[in-house]
């Protein structure tokens, strides 16, 4: 086209001959779609069909002209989480978080070979769900765990908020795929007010990777409106791994021996990495070694006892990892030598300790030094008048053996008298 400019034109006859060139120079470099006019869907319409889950839906332009173009649509989601994607169908579900609202726009694209055309864009909005502000739940945690081979349980903590009345009751609900599921159980605050819920089974499948766990907490007050509350989760992300089973843990010569089967899982065993806990009870060291298999190896001083744990997670491999498991139970091997002797001698000194006393307390029997210690009580002198003083005077004198004897003479002599008497 410049060039058709550049050419010099001295006759009316070639000007008009040289803007016929320019004519035909102009159309045959104009786009080829640049008479064609793109048109915006129309009817677009967002709906909520499931908790968290928006439903958008729109209809082509019924004046769209194709000629031989293809038609897609570019989705632009505004909120909660931007987001921006093209699709050929008319109709797309979100799963997002809606007690904020939810915006969203969208506009028809015409492509024709390398060239790509658009309309104007057509808009749509949700509303925030109702409530009084500061009514909704804050700091919404959850954790999963495999508790079988093919069961997963759920629980959950939340706060009240902070404007919420003392009388608000909340609600949990769960949703996973196209199953929703009330709390069955709660535990609850000095206030009476639900901030905690378990299931102990759940339609979670364990196998399954970054599917997303929804959240809704609603609730009820005779005060105020509460409004709302949801969340989604990863479920990857919020997994409470299992401990490992069955540890096992031996001394050879100088090496530390130690094996263990991968938690309770429906993934393979390269899918878990592990920590080991290892801690010198002899001089107080402690590490804690990374190890991506379920065995281990290292060589120790055999002088020294150690105590051992081990705790599991996912890694990356097969997974987003979620949270580590809870320490297992402390194993103890080794002897520490130092501590051996010590106690030797504590059992030593506390053999040698009870012999002497022993020995004492025999010495003490024959000496009769318990009696010289601890003399009986004298019997207390009687101030009352005996009525019958002669028997006794007698029974008084029969308190010893040598008083017995005499008092025994005493008495055949009397008789003897008596009878001598008689006779």
């Amino acid at each position: 086209m410049c060039c058709c400019l550049a050419v010099p034109i001295h006759h009316p006859k070639m000007l008009a001959s040289g803007m016929r060139v320019f004519l035909l120079l102009w159309t045959a470099n104009t786009p080829q779609g640049a008479g064609v006019q793109v048109l915006p869907p129309v009817n677009f319409t967002l709906t909520v069909s499931a908790l968290a889950q928006v439903l958008l839906h729109w209809e082509p332009n019924p004046a769209q002209e194709q000629n031989n173009s293809t038609i897609r649509y570019d989705v632009k989601i505004l909120s909660p989480v931007p987001e921006e994607y093209d699709t050929r169908r008319t109709r797309s579900v979100r799963t997002a978080a809606l007690h904020d609202g939810f915006s969203a726009r969208v506009r028809t694209l015409l492509l024709q070979e390398d060239l790509q055309m658009s309309s104007d864009w057509v808009e749509e909005n949700l509303p925030p769900l109702p409530g009084a502000a500061d009514t909704s739940v804050t700091n919404v945690s959850c954790v999963t765990r495999v508790t079988t081979p093919g069961n997963v349980s759920l629980h959950c903590t939340w706060l009240p908020g902070q404007g919420a009345p003392e009388d608000t009751k909340y609600f949990l609900f769960y949703r996973y795929e196209a199953h929703t599921e009330q709390c069955p159980t709660y535990t609850k605050d000095k206030r009476n007010r639900n901030t905690e819920c378990r299931f102990a089974s759940t339609q979670i499948k364990p196998g399954e990777i970054d599917n997303l766990i929804v959240i809704h907490i609603n609730g009820s007050s005779q005060r105020a409106a509460i409004k709302p509350f949801q969340q989604l989760f990863n479920q990857n992300a919020i997994e409470k791994v299992n401990i490992p089973r069955n540890i096992s843990v031996s001394l050879e010569q100088n090496d530390l021996l130690a094996t263990w089967e991968k938690p309770i899982s429906p993934f393979h065993e390269e899918c878990f990495e592990y920590e080991f806990y290892l801690i010198n009870l002899k001089s107080g060291n402690k590490q804690i070694l990374k190890i991506s298999s379920n065995k281990f190896q290292l060589q120790v001083d055999v002088s020294s006892s150690y105590s051992i744990r081990i705790r599991a997670n996912h890694n990356h491999i097969c997974r987003a990892r979620g949270f580590w498991s809870d320490w297992s139970d402390i194993i103890y091997i080794g002897q520490n030598k130092l501590d051996n002797s010590i106690a030797w001698i504590l059992t030593l000194l506390c053999v040698s300790t009870s012999c002497t006393l022993l020995l004492v307390a025999v010495i003490c029997k024959i000496n009769h030094v318990w009696s010289k210690l601890f003399p009986p009580i004298p019997t207390p002198s009687n101030k009352f008048r005996d009525p019958f003083p002669i028997d006794y005077e007698r029974a008084r004198t029969c308190t010893s053996s040598m008083e017995t004897e005499v008092c025994s003479l005493a008495e055949g002599l009397s008789c003897s008298v008596l009878d001598d008497s008689v006779f």
